[in-house]
This record gives structure tokens, C-alpha cells and sequence, in this order.
């Protein structure tokens, strides 16, 4: 099956596999369909699959069909053996059921973040209906700062805008994180999907991280982004506990007007030290 989208799903997991995000079969990557791109498949597609419980409900969801990396299944594979790693899945009229109606061909079924992906892609739609992707990954260096900094959005977004100019640039809505929880299951999905609401960037403590977007390089990039700037702080903090210098909270606001962005001010609290990750 040579579609475009087939190739950006394939690039997208190769190329997080290549940076080290996905140790044997860790992350996990969903797409929302769209109408055309379903046609553009038609062929290969076979609606006699027996229905499955989704584990959630995703009544916004009805119907539509979700290209999905399946449970078990190792990133690195899936350029290799596409029709092995990856499903085509197709939700029911309610939103509570699935049917695999592509891939997975050597058995198996669609990743077990599932019902976190699928409602957080609930979410996402009701935000911006071109927001089809959600992304998760294990990026070292941002699992790493979950266990020194503290399990704070507004204490975890700033150290991370201060470590490169364009991280409020590129996610002006900052981070939410997530306390450790049990993955996979809809507890997760639920706090997740409140983050989405009005966030791009999920971090699940000591687990990895959890994104959206509109497109693959979008989405990607996002990611991208975090990991490089949890890179640097991870260095920063190798060398001291604290900063000399840093960018100030009015230094930040005044990237608003040139870069058409509006940032959460939650953020933008005056340090009582350059004590990293005080507040």
C-alpha cells in the first residue's frame, strides 16, 4: 500500500527510532483519517473483521478510521514490515467498539495506549478538527527531569522556555504533566485528555511524553523540540544547581507581538532564586 500517508506514518517512526526514543517495542503513534485518504484505500480494506472492545468511549469518534501502531510491535519495524507493525482500525456507531479492517496481518491488535490515544484524538477534534495526531515516545532526557524537577506545569514549562528561545515559539501553551499512573488504561487517558484541551505537550513523569498536531513534521517537531531543550537542561544541571543567566519572565513576553503568540502566564512567575526548578 503506497499512499502518502502510509509514507509519512513510516518516517515518523523510523525517524523517532532513530533519535532513541523507542526501545524495543516502547511508543506508540495514531492518525485520525481523513475522508479521502480512506477512499485512497478502499481496496485494501476488509469490513468483515469481527468488533472489539475499545476499553473507553468515543462517541465523537463514530465511525471514523484510525491508522494505529499495534501492541507489541517494534518501531524499527515498522518501515520493514509495515503490514505486520500497523493497523487500519474502524470505530463502531457509538465510539466503544473496533474492528481491525488492515495489517496486523501475523495477528495482534492496535497499541495498548488505545484508549488514551483515542480520546485524547476526541478532544483534539472537538479543539481543531485538523488535529488528527498524538504521538507518545520515551525521550531519555525528558523522563529523566521528571525525577528532579518538580511534577509542576507551570515550574516544568518554564525551565524547559528557558533552555532555548524557541520552545515558547513552538508551544506557547505550555506543558501539563502527568503523575505517575498505569499505563494503557482510561484513568490515564482521562488526565491526558485534560491536558489536551488546551495543550500540545503531555509529559507523563518517569514514563515519556505525549503530543499532538496537525500533521506529522508538526508533530515531530513538537517533540523534537522538547527533547533538545530537556538535553540541555539535563547538561545545565550536570554542571550547578542553579543558572547565572537566563531569560527573563518580561524577556519571554516580549517574543509575543513579533511571533503572533500568546503564552501561558501561569509560567511567567518571578524566581525567588536561580535555584533550578524553584519557583
Amino acid at each position: 500500500m503506497e499512499t502518502r500517508l502510509v509514507r509519512d506514518f513510516v518516517k515518523t517512526c523510523t525517524d523517532g527510532w532513530l533519535q532513541g526514543w523507542h526501545e524495543r517495542n516502547g511508543g506508540n503513534l495514531s492518525y485520525r483519517m481523513k475522508d479521502a485518504e480512506v477512499e485512497e484505500v478502499r481496496e485494501y480494506l476488509n469490513e468483515d473483521a469481527e468488533w472489539k472492545d475499545v476499553g473507553t468511549e468515543v462517541p465523537g469518534l463514530a465511525n471514523e478510521y484510525f491508522m494505529v501502531t499495534g501492541s507489541g510491535k517494534y518501531m524499527r519495524n515498522v518501515q520493514l514490515d509495515f503490514e505486520d507493525s500497523v493497523a487500519i482500525i474502524r470505530l463502531n456507531e457509538d465510539g466503544t467498539r473496533y474492528k481491525i479492517v488492515y495489517g496486523l496481518i501475523n495477528g495482534g491488535r492496535p497499541t495498548s495506549e488505545l484508549p488514551s490515544h483515542l480520546m485524547n484524538l476526541e478532544v483534539l477534534k472537538h479543539r481543531d478538527p485538523e488535529m488528527r495526531i498524538v504521538y507518545h515516545a520515551h525521550p531519555a532526557n525528558t523522563i529523566a527531569l521528571t525525577f528532579v524537577l518538580p511534577l509542576d506545569d507551570a515550574v516544568f514549562t518554564r525551565e524547559i522556555w528557558e533552555m532555548a528561545t524557541e520552545c515558547p515559539v513552538v508551544f506557547p501553551q505550555g506543558i501539563g504533566v502527568v503523575p505517575w499512573m498505569v499505563p494503557g488504561g482510561k484513568e490515564i487517558g482521562i488526565k491526558t485528555s485534560e491536558i489536551m484541551k488546551t495543550r500540545n505537550v503531555a509529559i507523563w513523569a518517569h514514563h515519556g511524553m505525549f503530543v499532538c498536531g496537525h500533521d506529522f513534521d508538526e508533530t515531530f517537531g513538537l517533540m523534537h523540540t522538547v527533547e533538545k531543550s530537556a538535553e540541555i537542561l539535563v547538561k545545565v544541571m550536570s554542571m550547578s544547581d542553579r543558572k547565572l543567566n537566563t531569560i527573563t519572565p518580561q524577556d519571554f513576553r516580549d517574543l509575543q507581538k513579533p511571533f503572533n503568540i500568546t503564552l501561558d502566564e501561569t509560567a511567567l512567575y518571578e524566581k525567588k532564586s536561580n535555584k533550578i526548578g524553584e519557583r
